[in-house]
């Protein structure tokens, strides 16, 4: 499968002319069936996990993953089943729910920055700063809590705010963590469904929050805020995926697709060591096949003696 071409339907490098509507929640891509992306799932789960290796030994790039969706989109299931074949030594998973009186007194870029990965490794952010431009815009009241000098507070907010993201973002690039940011796109009819099965299915009662009501009541605001911020921070640099997700196992191939595709275009490799470590590798090396020789040769005689 030709992954660029497959991906580029959902990939958006510029977004001035994005509109959400021209993206299908209910696509699939004319898969053949769901058992073939499962196959394909599978293949792309070993596949990162090599590429993962590569990233880690070389020590050298960073990658940030960033999932931002309504609720019931399926984000903690994508991260689980697209990364379920990593080390868990190179990757580190974060949830930003809201923020705390600490990282109230901070700008709103500190609780994410602390959280950025090492190089060598994957970092996940479940919601990000992304919610700067996305709740708070639709909730505008929650901007009084940041305690904002109020000369800041402008009609130009929320544009400032998209540049500031573009800013920070291509200063990431810049210094060697790429970044890939996924919007999970859940159909208004899709996500009422999965409210019933949470309600309904007892061992999943506890997913479900009235909270959850409330922001479906705001659904035509979102969809709003999420073109917006998608047509404002979208660069070839640090581009989004919007990515059909009535369908679980075809948001997780498209999403598995894009991380392998990610990495690839970091040219990773294992480090190389010079040749004089090689000479002492071979002398370490054959002391050890040495070694190995007397302990077979000492076995033998006691076996011979008993």
């Amino acid at each position: 499968m030709d992954v660029h071409k497959f991906l580029k339907p959902y990939r958006v490098d510029h977004g001035d002319r994005f509109r959400l509507k021209d993206i299908d929640p209910r696509d699939t891509n004319d898969f053949a069936s769901k058992e073939h992306a499962q196959e394909l799932l599978r293949a792309g789960v070993e596949r990162l996990a090599e590429l993962q290796d590569k990233l880690y030994a070389q020590d050298c790039w960073a990658l940030l993953l960033i999932f931002q969706a309504l609720d019931a989109a399926g984000k903690d299931g994508t991260i689980k089943h697209v990364m379920s074949g990593i080390n868990p030594q190179g990757c580190q998973v974060y949830s930003f729910k809201a923020p705390s009186a600490e990282e109230l007194d901070h700008d709103y870029l500190w609780r994410t920055t602390r959280c950025l990965p090492e190089r060598g490794r994957i970092g996940i952010f479940n919601r990000s700063y992304y919610e700067e431009v996305l709740v708070v815009k639709v909730h505008p009241e929650i901007l009084n809590a940041q305690h904002l000098p109020t000369s800041v507070v402008s009609k130009d907010l929320w544009k400032e705010r998209y540049e500031d993201i573009s800013n920070f973002e291509q200063y990431l690039g810049r210094n060697g963590i790429a970044v890939r940011k996924f919007f999970l796109h859940v159909s208004k009819d899709e996500q009422r469904e999965r409210f019933l099965e949470r309600l309904t299915i007892p061992e999943k009662n506890w997913k479900f929050s009235m909270a959850d009501v409330k922001e479906r009541n705001c659904w035509d605001d979102y969809q709003a805020a999420y073109e917006e911020a998608i047509r404002h921070t979208a660069t070839p640099q640090a581009p989004w995926y919007v990515v059909p997700a009535d369908h679980k196992w075809f948001t997780r191939v498209v999403v598995a697709g894009a991380v392998i595709d990610a990495l690839e275009e970091l040219d990773l490799g294992y480090p190389k060591v010079d040749a004089t470590t090689r000479e002492e590798l071979k002398l370490v090396r054959s002391e050890l096949e040495r070694e190995g020789g007397n302990e077979k040769k000492k076995r033998k005689k006691r076996k011979t003696k008993s």
